[in-house]
């Protein structure tokens, strides 16, 4: 009967171990994802990306690695969201004018409504899509967007007023396109890495962007003039995504570590596009370039000129089965109330 005793013992204590190496087991599985990102390594927004992958895996203690791919070289620019809806990357990181279409509400966020900074349009940007849920978003999980400081015009000749603009070839994009257009230039459309070498070799004329694309994109260096017009100032969203199936795949432990540290990261992310846009004006005025405030009246004519944009939008909505009005009030509330 001891012996018995002793034997049932060691049986239970051998379960107890393979038990436990079990579970130890499950608990250190490791998860490595890729990240595809259309920022080039040395620009803040990429850098700001790089410190949220090392918190998820600090907090995850390891469990999860992500592998950063930036400059588009995994995924480009504009193949990067169905990138992650295809499983080509795991994470995206990219804007959705580069896909013009695609997203017909939040297209919304994009428009000219003024946008007084980077940290105003990131939030913004954030709280639209949680307040209206877009069902366009709902082939990815989307974990955070961010958005740049007011759109501006940089050229390599001054523009002053409307007349300086006339028919001038403008690098754009999406929503910016249509900017402009309404102004009276001529949009041509590209992505920001591409925008060098068109603004070196006299493809374009112009570009319209953030004033950190001075400097993170090195755009200073072949432009000659900046006209700051916030009155239009416009933003570009930008999505950061994990494929759906990847998402369904991680423990909730670790899913709540990304929505966590993603909500943290909207700020980090707002931050950075104020400060970029700092270091991209100073940037700017040390290579010498000028920049030319518009007139309270100039800006004014600006103002107007774009207008029927936001009105096309809202017409266009009801074609496409949305509501693009209450969009664009939610928006200009949400700006409003940025404010305050």
């Amino acid at each position: 009967m001891k012996r018995c005793t002793v034997w049932m013992s060691l049986l239970i204590s051998a379960l107890f171990f393979v038990t436990a190496i079990g579970v130890g087991s499950a608990w250190a599985k490791t998860y490595e994802l890729s990240y595809s990102i259309f920022f080039p390594p040395t620009h803040g927004q990429c850098k700001a990306a790089a410190d949220w992958a090392k918190e998820i895996e600090t907090r995850t203690n390891g469990q999860v690695k992500i592998n950063i791919f930036p400059t588009g070289t995994l995924t480009k620019a504009n193949q990067c969201y169905d990138g992650v809806v295809k499983g080509i990357s795991d994470i995206g990181m990219s804007c959705f004018a580069y896909t013009r279409g695609r997203f017909p509400v939040m297209e919304a966020v994009d428009l000219p409504l003024g946008y007084p900074d980077g940290m105003t349009a990131t939030r913004v940007a954030n709280q639209f899509v949680e307040a209206v849920a877009p069902p366009e978003l709902d082939d990815v999980k989307v974990l955070y967007l961010h958005a740049h400081g007011p759109g501006l015009l940089h050229t390599k000749t001054p523009v002053a007023n409307l007349e300086d603009l006339q028919k001038k070839k403008i690098r754009s994009t999406g929503l910016s396109a249509k900017v402009v257009k309404s102004l009276g230039a001529v949009p041509v459309a590209m992505p920001q890495p591409s925008t060098y070498e068109a603004l070196q070799k006299g493809v374009v004329e112009g570009t319209f962007g953030p004033i950190e694309v001075l400097k993170g994109w090195k755009q200073g260096e072949v432009i000659k003039s900046t006209t700051d017009c916030p009155s239009v100032g416009y933003t570009t969203s930008m999505f950061v995504v994990m494929n759906q199936k990847t998402w369904d795949s991680l423990p909730a432990d670790i899913q709540k570590v990304f929505t966590d540290v993603s909500d943290e990261w909207i700020a980090v992310h707002g931050q950075a596009w104020d400060r970029d846009d700092a270091e991209g004006r100073a940037y700017s005025l040390s290579l010498g370039n000028q920049i030319i405030p518009l007139a309270d009246a100039e800006s004014q004519r600006w103002e107007a000129a774009v207008q029927p944009i936001i009105d096309e939008y809202i017409q266009n909505s009801k074609e496409k089965g949305f509501d693009g009005n209450a969009n664009v009030s939610t928006l200009k509330q949400l700006i409003q109330e940025s404010g305050n």
